[in-house]
């Protein structure tokens, strides 16, 4: 059972520090620990302007910029090295647009293959870009763990450019500039931007640079408007990467959802009807915001480089003519749905694995298959962390290789265990709660599985582990009301250190349950609070014995008392427009 928490309402004092808000803004503020007058206007009235900080804090920009246009100037073959994933490929395509912008002729991309190349430089990579006679390699998230390969790079005589967000490694490596949120020399303000936010800011400084000697770009856009129009892909990879929303991060991610629901981005715009949330004109059926995002654009990306490539998804997002956009629409669609089948066939296996192998009480869970696409173990290993809620390490056996992906929970650190034993890995990396690895060999398996257990072990032991909701506030049903959805819209875009808002609603009274969906695997529930008004919500996947084992189907029934936690949405259909309840959880009194 899931642990329930309401947070706290804020003092007094706080409230009447500003009467101009309503309570319910001022304990969702109180709530995300923004407390002070200037943090309340950047959250809720972001302004590109006055939030948005000089990329030029960054103290290797200036070295960074005046390589780069010194590479175009000299007609230098430049590379802009990406990563496999959303904002890898988000970050790739940015940089290329920019700098073609800008009058680069040789500038290509390298996005590596999950497989054979794994995340970040390889030693392999360099050599190849030497042999193609690259002269600049400019990285997007990715490139800062990458010590010995950037070695290499220097040695071959290349520059290189890091631009990158990911965990900062003690050896920092010898690039000829760093631009970095993290980097130890640097004090910029921002520490939880994006790869692609990252590379937005590198694109930023060129723009800066260039407009102090240009009036316009050499196309003749202005330097804003080029700027301006990028957002939608910042947007993109700034919430699929599920990093914290908040400063500069969510003003950028705002700012590009305003630029997506207008976005002159072909790819983009195919993309979104083959989604089936724009027309076939390419208008947005309802206001593209996170949820559209994180549902329905950021899982076509991703599956490009889970189950072939991502070249697929970088060609897309700089498509140039409908037909090529939109056929490269299609074949990600289908890469996606290719994905989800895959991926509910090996969870399946893995949960027998853990199952056969008498896991279920270990700190930690550890699957290995034969072969299993390293583009799906992510994705498992998170379906595990959250069935289980343990950290969670899966595997595959490729070619004498084992590299696997690992998903952990909030009271434990991947990354800081993950450093303490950097004699069973060849190459790790990624986030405190998210992380990739390769093992040096196939031998250090029980050796590797024996220490984190034993760190795992370690850290949680006394703690309750169990999945926790955190719920902002108890409310009234009856006076859920559009005045309060459209307060909730001002908390958009909603994403990491920033939740969709959630709500409790005690001593309900169920009036009807009816199974709903094709499969009848939703339930709608009929509810009443504390009134005679009946209120429709919807639970999806609460009918499906396989999600919960408990089958709410059977179990309510009309005049049972239960307890609710739930957000609020709008339902769109046909025109039509309603208040939508989505039940979180669910208790029975």
């Amino acid at each position: 059972m899931k642990k329930w928490v309401v947070t706290l309402p804020p003092p007094e004092e706080f409230i009447g520090q500003y009467p101009e808000l309503p309570p319910i803004i001022c304990r969702l503020l109180w709530n995300r620990n923004i407390k002070t007058q200037e943090a309340i206007d950047e959250f809720l009235n972001p302004d590109y302007v006055q939030d948005i900080h000089d990329p030029f804090i960054f103290q290797d920009m200036e070295k960074a910029t005046k390589m780069i246009f010194n590479a175009i100037k000299k007609n230098k073959n430049i590379v802009v090295h990406g990563d496999y994933d959303a904002d890898g490929v988000c970050s790739a395509a940015i940089l290329i647009q920019t700098l073609k912008k800008l009058g680069a002729k040789k500038v290509n991309v390298f996005l590596p293959h999950r497989e054979t190349d794994g995340y970040g430089l390889n030693t392999n990579t360099v050599k190849l870009l030497r042999e193609q006679k690259t002269d600049l390699i400019i990285t997007c998230d990715c490139g800062v763990s990458n010590l010995n390969e950037i070695k290499e790079v220097k040695k071959l005589g290349m520059d290189i450019i890091v631009t990158d967000h990911h965990t900062v490694p003690i050896e920092i490596p010898p690039a000829d500039a760093i631009i970095h949120p993290l980097s130890p020399k640097d004090n910029y303000p921002c520490k939880t931007l994006a790869g692609a936010a990252v590379a937005f800011k590198l694109a930023q400084g060129l723009l800066n640079k260039h407009q102090e000697e240009n009036e316009t770009l050499p196309d003749g856009q202005t330097h804003e408007a080029f700027e301006k129009w990028i957002l939608d892909l910042v947007a993109v990879a700034t919430i699929a990467d599920m990093v914290p929303l908040l400063g500069e991060s969510r003003t950028l991610a705002r700012y590009g959802l305003t630029v997506l629901n207008k976005t002159k981005n072909l790819g983009l715009r195919q993309l979104l009807i083959a989604a089936g949330v724009a027309d076939e004109t390419g208008k947005p059926k309802r206001t593209y915001d996170s949820e559209t995002v994180s549902f329905q654009l950021a899982p076509r990306l991703n599956a490009a480089g889970r189950m072939d490539h991502a070249n697929s998804a970088f060609a897309l997002l700089m498509a140039e003519d409908e037909k090529t956009a939109t056929d490269l629409a299609v074949q990600l669609g289908k890469n996606n749905y290719d994905r989800q089948k895959l991926t509910e066939q090996l969870v399946s296996q893995a949960i027998s694995q853990i199952k056969e192998t008498k896991q279920e009480n270990n700190a930690g869970l550890f699957v290995i298959g034969d072969n299993w696409s390293l583009g799906i173990i992510g994705l498992i290993a998170g379906k595990l962390k959250d069935l289980y809620y343990k950290p969670s390490f899966v595997m595959g056996l490729t070619d004498g290789e084992i590299s696997g992906s690992a998903r952990s929970i909030a009271e434990f650190n991947l990354i800081a265990a993950m450093k303490e034993m950097p004699e069973v890995f060849s190459k790790f990396g990624g986030h405190p709660q998210a992380g990739g690895f390769s093992l040096k060999s196939p031998d250090l398996l029980e050796s590797f599985k024996e220490k984190m257990l034993e760190k795992i072990s370690a850290v949680t032991a006394g703690m309750e582990l169990a999945p926790q909701i955190t719920i902002d506030a108890e409310v009234d049903l009856d006076k859920v009301d559009w005045k309060l959805y459209d307060i909730l819209q001002r908390f958009e875009p909603f994403g990491q250190a920033n939740e969709e808002p959630k709500y409790l609603a005690s001593d309900l009274t169920v009036v009807n349950v009816n199974p709903v969906g094709q499969d009848r695997k939703h339930l709608q529930l009929m509810v009443k609070h504390n009134s005679q008004i009946i209120k429709k919500t919807i639970a999806f996947g609460f009918g499906d014995i396989g999600k919960h084992p408990s089958n709410w189907r059977e179990i309510l029934k009309p005049g049972d008392k239960i307890d609710m936690v739930f957000r609020i949405s709008v339902n769109e259909w046909n025109g039509n427009r309603e208040l939508q309840l989505t039940v979180i959880d669910l208790q029975k009194k």
